[in-house]
């Protein structure tokens, strides 16, 4: 007995060994045996998450943690390199290149050749189908014909004039106008309960104030849920239907966040369909009327059922706001570090409301307003939200790996195999961005000899590229814009500095960035919590 259960699991153990053989064997094949990393997990794989970060387990954001000391483009000597599991997870192909990213991305978008897995977004899906993780592209132009009308002028003007109310209420709200100095142990904090709030009012029409955020029924704030619901969307997306109601307070409150989300959306759908219903002549071009509506039409290509209308309406409340915050946080992070940017932009804000009574800043200046723009996109260039952009390949194919003015070097791209284009790769790569550590607003300025306009091409990739990149981008920069320049004109920027409860000594600035600016990863990436410090401008 004992000799049949040994010979069994000798058996099961070669088995399993020889399949694992044959499926690494076949990974290296499906990248053309391109040479990069051999780990047992597909890092972006549900073990490859959940299993700890090691030197044979990269982790999830291995490009950020690793772009120092084991970088993998410089260690096998490409910008585009393999990564193959040999236990868990689909052979991908990892690329920091811009005409790789465009060959995938953008030309791969219009021959077909590349498209969105169907596995992708898997968080954003538990909520429903939606404009962000669309994988077809007709689905994905059927909500983008929906969304498109709420993304206009008159929308960014409601923006700005939001943007200055809040502005002023969160002055008032947080008793900043009577104090000289003000230290935030987390401008997080700050940063997203203002885009959320910016998101509620201008995206989706709801009635909110800082000293009313948005919530429901009086239980959990929906920054409190939206915080939950990021760190925790693992355990969301993996977990059994049992394993939701075990009797742990973690599990408990996950559950509770995840109900009062869902219970607010439902409840404000409900409320604005009732609305235009009981009016022919209501043209509202919010993001939440223009879906209602759309979930209204009885046939017709663009009508929604249900589960679309919530799923759009979670991504799109999501998207608006979380990768916002994290943006403003990481820049005024960084500019807390250059007093001399910050003044620069200050000079600027002067020199364009000059004459004007009490320094009035209003839409028709956001033009003008280009060096606080360009701090808004360094910051988004040095912590991307959007750390990865996956895309497989829809039939057999072939990149051309080769740079300008080299002999073209081509690689066949398997049906089914994935390309990752590395965001943090990208935006750090030198041959894009000379001196990618260092925080360089004007590198995003033009080469020309007025600072009026700003590069906005697809060089700048912090709003994805390609047919399919980010919506909400101006949505986005003019909240940030006019954030910026009503804080720095109030206000200057320092760092709060820790003190060494030992010596008595204070960290240095130097120390103060590589302790804080670094990155942090839920549904998107940010920067770690960042404490400032504001001094009122005299």
């Amino acid at each position: 007995m004992d000799l049949s259960w040994t010979t069994a699991t000798t058996a099961l153990v070669a088995a399993v060994t020889i399949s694992k053989v044959f499926k690494f064997v076949s990974g290296l094949k499906a990248v053309d045996y391109l040479p990069g990393l051999r780990v047992p997990f597909q890092p972006l794989g549900l073990l490859g998450v959940l299993v700890p970060e090691r030197s044979w387990n990269p982790g999830v954001i291995f490009v950020w943690t690793w772009r120092h000391t084991r970088n993998i483009y410089r260690r096998f000597g490409s910008d585009t390199v393999s990564v193959v599991p040999f236990i868990s997870g689909a052979p991908s192909i990892y690329t920091r290149s811009m005409d790789v990213t465009k060959q995938v991305v953008t030309v791969g978008h219009k021959t077909g050749a590349f498209g969105k897995t169907d596995d992708m977004g898997r968080a954003f899906l538990f909520w429903g189908p939606s404009i962000v993780i669309a994988a077809s592209q007709d689905q994905w132009r059927k909500h983008r014909r929906i969304a498109g009308p709420a993304f206009n002028n008159d929308t960014y003007q409601l923006v700005w004039n939001a943007t200055l109310k809040v502005y002023s209420d969160m002055i008032d709200c947080e008793g900043w106008g009577e104090k000289g100095t003000i230290d935030v142990r987390r401008i997080q904090s700050l940063t997203t309960k203002f885009t959320l709030l910016i998101i509620a009012t201008c995206g989706f029409g709801l009635p909110f104030s800082w000293e009313e955020p948005p919530s429901h029924d009086g239980q959990m704030s929906i920054q409190q849920c939206m915080e939950i619901i990021t760190l925790r969307n693992t355990f969301a997306v993996a977990a059994p239907k049992w394993a939701w109601k075990l009797p742990l307070p973690w599990v408990r409150q996950t559950r509770k966040a995840f109900d009062t989300m869902r219970a607010f959306m439902n409840s404000h759908v409900q409320a604005r369909r009732e609305a235009i219903n009981s009016s022919d002549d209501d043209t509202s071009k919010d993001i939440l009327s223009l879906f209602v509506r759309a979930s209204e039409h009885d046939e017709g290509k663009i009508r929604l059922d249900n589960k679309e209308l919530i799923g759009n309406i979670f991504a799109l409340l999501f998207a608006g706001h979380e990768t916002t915050s994290h943006s403003l946080a990481a820049t005024l992070g960084f500019l807390s570090l250059h007093p001399s940017i910050q003044d620069e932009i200050v000079e600027q804000v002067h020199e364009v409301t000059k004459g004007r009574a009490n320094g009035e800043i209003t839409f028709d200046d956001y033009s003008k307003l280009d060096k606080a723009l360009a701090a808004f996109y360094e910051g988004v260039r040095m912590f991307p939200s959007g750390v990865y952009l996956i895309r497989e390949a829809k039939q057999d194919t072939v990149l051309n790996l080769s740079g300008i003015g080299e002999e073209p070097k081509m690689l066949p791209v398997k049906k089914g195999t994935h390309v990752v284009v590395d965001m943090i790769g990208v935006h750090y790569n030198p041959q894009y961005f000379p001196d990618p550590e260092e925080f360089k607003p004007a590198r995003w300025y033009a080469n020309s000899t007025s600072n009026a306009y700003i590069a906005d091409g697809e060089d700048h990739t912090g709003f994805s590229v390609g047919p399919r990149s980010c919506l909400g981008k101006r949505f986005a920069t003019t909240e940030a814009v006019c954030f910026l320049v009503l804080l720095l004109r109030d206000w200057r920027v320092k760092p709060l500095l820790t003190v060494n409860d030992l010596t008595g000594e204070k960290e240095t600035k130097e120390e103060w960035r590589e302790r804080v600016m670094q990155a942090k990863m839920t549904l998107t990436m940010g920067v770690r919590d960042v404490p400032l410090t504001f001094t009122k401008r005299v």
